[in-house]
């Protein structure tokens, strides 16, 4: 069991430690290459083209172009990532995306900073929240999402070892670091981060550290919620999952995105066909978010640890 007061403030965002594990990688595999979008510095491949300028192309701001000189790449062989900002790699870009990665199922990685409404003070033109829908939708493109450092490099590897395009959804500034160089992960894995019996709350990204203040919460009036971070998206863990609803008896998914589908229509869809029980899901309810404090916008949108003990009260209550 894990909780908040055990992890500490992280140093760094998860899109620089993904970005250092991927320019270490650059001295092992001698034909992988990065392309970005002229946004170098904040997404922080740049720190790969520092090291290996001959294998770092910056496309400017051509994320279409970006993506299909990608595919060209690993076309002939070679792994390949491409980065951006999540928003404008699943719009901007996503018919290249579809029809010259996943369609002949090739081997690029995406790098996708900013997601959900993590830029907050950017505004809404660079909130990815939207991402995870359009990304889960293309056939052969796996979705993993690092909650923190650790997690980033170690899906770093995954991504890599994966065949086909996977997307990995990144966050724009650092939260707090819940685990340790002993943890693994595989595409397919979930995390219980904190054991419950009475409701299972799944989250990823940012908001696995909202759910485990939440649970804590709970547990002071008397409810037992268990925390999963389901940080493969697709494919999501479905013998965990199955394994802790049947023990709960209830579920409540909590994502920075919108609520129309994303994870959480996707697991109640699943609940539906092999165990129905008391459900519900938080996120951006067919609305833009605007710019602000991040921390503030978790409370307008409902997705603070309040607003998600809330939720796992009212579903325990239906369970009778």
């Amino acid at each position: 069991m894990r909780a908040l007061k055990d992890v500490k403030a992280a140093k760094a965002p998860t899109r620089r430690a993904f970005s250092e594990r991927m320019k270490e990688y650059g001295s092992i595999d001698k034909d992988f290459v990065v392309f970005e979008a002229d946004i170098g510095y904040s997404t922080y491949s740049y720190l790969f083209g520092e090291a290996h300028p001959e294998r770092y192309f910056n496309m400017g701001i051509a994320e279409g172009n970006m993506v299909s000189a990608a595919a060209g790449m690993a076309a002939e062989g070679r792994k390949v990532v491409a980065s951006s900002y999540g928003v404008f790699l699943t719009m901007r870009a996503l018919e290249s995306v579809r029809t010259y990665v996943c369609y002949p199922n090739l081997n690029v990685k995406f790098l996708s900073s900013h997601g959900g409404f993590t830029p907050a003070i950017d505004g809404v033109t660079h909130q990815a929240t939207e991402d995870i829908a359009n990304m889960t939708t293309l056939p052969n493109m796996k979705v993993i999402c690092p909650a923190d450092t650790i997690s980033s490099r170690k899906l770093f590897d995954v991504a890599i070892e994966t065949t086909g395009p996977v997307f990995i959804r990144l966050m724009r500034d650092p939260y707090f670091d819940l685990y340790e160089d002993k943890d693994s992960f595989h595409l397919g894995g979930s995390a219980v981060v904190r054991e419950g019996k009475d409701i299972t709350i799944v989250a990823y990204g940012d908001i696995v550290f909202e759910a485990v203040e939440a649970a804590a919460m709970l547990e002071k009036d008397g409810i037992s919620a268990e925390v999963i971070d389901m940080y493969s998206i697709k494919p999501f863990d479905r013998k965990g999952l199955l394994g802790s609803i049947e023990q709960t008896g209830a579920l409540l998914v909590v994502e920075n995105h919108q609520k129309r589908n994303g994870l959480g229509y996707e697991l109640s869809n699943f609940c539906i066909k092999h165990k129905p029980i008391p459900f519900d899901n938080l996120g951006l309810d067919d609305t833009f978010a605007e710019s602000g404090d991040y921390f503030k916008l978790l409370e307008k949108y409902g997705l603070s640890k309040i607003h998600i003990a809330k939720a796992a009260r009212q579903i325990v209550e239906k369970k009778g």
